[in-house]
């Protein structure tokens, strides 16, 4: 590790030696300020990202075709700030964590497509091979819950907007990849726009075998969104997306595994899998009225399928699951002067229904069990959130909502069915923020979110009852900070946060069950981001630290699990001799306890660095590149976890030193 970290410092030198010679020479275009200007996720309108009273960032297109990243999630690693975790290595499992949510960060990041809710209501989370990188336009990460207003559940960590690409210009092409792991993907796309209606499909074949035995990934999807524009109130869009994958499930490698001779690249669960298929459709026509205001309903309906097979010490065990899941988003934003001042009102609710149907056959020393679930839980959440401009520099904002959750729990061949159990919360944001310019700003906060328990952790499939002792979590959460955008290209961001957390729900290891933490969990830390456009490319570098621990409780005094002090990042774009460019991304990640030790009874996971590289040269219509993954050959685990009997750290090796090489057209 000393050795990569010499070679960081050294870069970071290096780039900073070329920033100031920089100075001197004509930048031209270059001062482009690197702070993105519009966002529409924290408060579901536009407005320039300099108004919002939070720390945002905004991944771009440019930054997408320049990323070493293969998919979304790999993506969000260099912003500041987010640990994304492979699980398996395969790029098909991952958990991404906004503020130190550590181990329960997947139900405390809430993820959106174009709006749109992919958080599922029980364990599974997010699937963020949902969406391939291919559809993406931007994305919009909003860090701490100051959007929990507007959103509701799932956002005490922030929120993650991933924005497809819709028919803004008339092209179309296509992608060929190949590399390491008998990898290769194919993908097409075709959009196109006329003075009413616009248009963009996409597909994408990937295959895998994967870095370790039985980590082999086959995917297929297809994408849709479809624009008409009837005049200049009336708008009408509808968008669709279908995703099928097989994945081979390679599991965890303990410490007495590998003394017994087993390689970081073996499975000990050769057999084990989970089939995907996974489809939706989301219509939304929206109004314009008054001078600037908008009136507009997001329909949603979104089904999965997944099929799983595992095997552990006397049996194995399969399930069967489908989720139908249905959301109605009306959404009245006025847009109207008030007294004299600048003020935008967004007044609306969320409506989601979501069923799962479970079929659970399990044999535990010869004895076979198959158990066939009904789960519904149903949401409805009223908000309303305003912001009003004092001056051209001096605004606040604040929002409320209120919310409601029905759970609706049987079993068919149960004595007692169904059962059933009701929560409801309110929460409310304030914000001050003030404009330098249109890119710089300051801003203090205050947020409160909540998370509600989803349906496989209040019901209990082993006693096919409600745990009435789970109740939903609430956070309250303040941070301040600010962005600045200077000439010379240089942008900074700053930023400070508290979040305490009452009643945190997690999976108590010792106790084989999930609850509330008794005691309260504290997190704090300070995000700082430097970025800058020089004459022969851009760079920049991000940090983190992070404190997240237990106060009171059996647990008190103890590191939350999967949560790192320290993080790092760089990145450098050189594109000077343009057609060709080079781009290198550097990751660093700090101990952190193991999941599942929330006692600390083990020594933490160890740190690491890993740097990726991009070469691409583009020729008229195409584009020839070569990534290559951990430059360094390092050895390293994103995911580790405790397990056997008795526990024992076990691990989820990282791949080694791999490339993919490829060549992309657009006409």
């Amino acid at each position: 590790m000393k050795a990569a970290y010499t070679i960081v410092i050294g870069l970071v030198i290096l780039l900073s030696m070329g920033s100031a010679m920089a100075q001197d020479s004509s930048l031209g275009d270059r001062n482009a300020v690197v702070l993105k200007e519009l966002v529409v996720t924290a408060t579901r309108l536009e407005e320039a990202i300099s108004s919002v009273p939070a720390n945002v960032s905004v991944v771009t297109e440019t930054d997408i075709i320049n990323s070493t990243a293969a998919n979304v999630a790999e993506l969000l690693r260099q912003e500041t700030g987010v640990n994304v975790t492979d699980i398996t290595g395969n790029r098909r499992n991952y958990t991404v964590d906004l503020r130190g949510f550590g181990e329960t960060a997947a139900l405390n990041t809430l993820v959106l497509v174009d709006g749109r809710r992919t958080n599922q209501a029980d364990l599974s989370g997010v699937d963020w091979t949902q969406i391939p990188l291919d559809r993406v336009q931007r994305i919009e990460i909003i860090r701490g819950s100051r959007a929990s207003a507007l959103y509701g559940d799932n956002a005490a960590g922030g929120v993650i907007n991933i924005i497809t690409k819709k028919g803004e210009r008339n092209e179309f092409g296509g992608e060929v990849q190949t590399g390491s792991f008998d990898t290769y993907k194919a993908s097409a796309y075709a959009s196109g726009t006329t003075n009413t209606l616009s248009y963009a499909f996409s597909g994408r074949y990937f295959d895998t075998d994967g870095y370790r035995d039985n980590s082999e990934n086959q995917v297929k999807d297809f994408g849709a969104a479809l624009g008409y524009a009837a005049n200049d109130r009336l708008t009408f869009n509808v968008s669709a997306g279908y995703h099928e994958d097989t994945a081979g499930l390679p599991g965890a490698l303990k410490d007495t595994d590998f003394e017994a001779g087993a390689s970081r690249t073996d499975s000990l669960y050769p057999e084990d899998y989970a089939d995907y298929e996974d489809y939706y459709v989301k219509a939304n026509p929206e109004v314009k009225f008054m001078t600037n205001s908008i009136a507009r309903v997001d329909v949603s309906y979104r089904k999965r399928n997944s099929v799983s097979y595992s095997n552990f010490s006397g049996g194995y065990f399969t399930g069967d699951t489908e989720i139908n899941t249905l959301t109605v988003n009306p959404q009245v934003i006025v847009e109207e002067p008030l007294f004299g001042f600048n003020n935008s009102l967004n007044i609306g609710m969320d409506y989601t229904n979501a069923k799962e149907d479970i079929t659970n056959t399990s044999e535990y020393f010869g004895s076979l069990t198959t158990g066939v679930f009904d789960l519904e839980k149903e949401n409805c959440g009223y908000f309303i959130h305003d912001e009003l401009s004092l001056s051209s520099t001096l605004s606040i904002s604040g929002g409320f909502r209120y919310d409601t959750a029905d759970y609706t729990f049987g079993m068919k061949n149960a004595v007692v069915y169904p059962d059933s159990t009701d929560f409801d919360e309110s929460l409310f944001t304030a914000g001050i923020n003030y404009r330098l310019d249109p890119m710089s700003n300051f801003y203090v906060s205050y947020s409160e979110s909540y998370r509600y328990p989803v349906l496989d952790e209040i019901f209990n499939f082993f006693s096919n009852n409600i745990d009435s002792s789970i109740a939903p979590q609430s956070s309250s959460d303040i941070e301040a900070g600010f962005r600045l955008a200077l000439e010379s290209g240089i942008a900074v961001g700053f930023n400070l946060f508290y979040i305490e957390t009452e009643d945190e729900i997690f999976y108590n290891p010792d106790l084989y069950m999930n609850m509330n933490m008794d005691g309260d969990t504290l997190r704090k830390g300070v995000e700082f981001t430097f970025e800058q456009q020089v004459g022969w490319g851009k760079y920049g570098v991000a940090y983190s630290y992070t404190e997240a621990d237990i106060d009171g409780g059996i647990y008190d005094d103890a590191e939350i699990p999967n949560v790192p002090a320290h993080q790092a990042g760089f990145n450098l774009l050189v594109d000077y001799w343009k057609p060709f460019s080079v781009a290198l991304n550097g990751k660093y990640v700090g101990e952190r306890v193991f999941i599942s030790d929330w006692a600390n009874s083990f020594d933490d996971h160890e740190d690491y660095f890993v740097l990726n590289a991009k070469a691409k040269y583009s020729w008229k219509n195409a584009t020839a590149f070569v990534s290559i993954n951990n430059l360094f050959n390092t050895e390293y685990e994103e995911y580790g976890v405790l397990g056997g009997y008795p526990l024992e750290k076990a691990y989820y090796p990282s791949p080694k030193t791999n490339f993919m090489v490829g060549l992309s057209l657009k006409y």
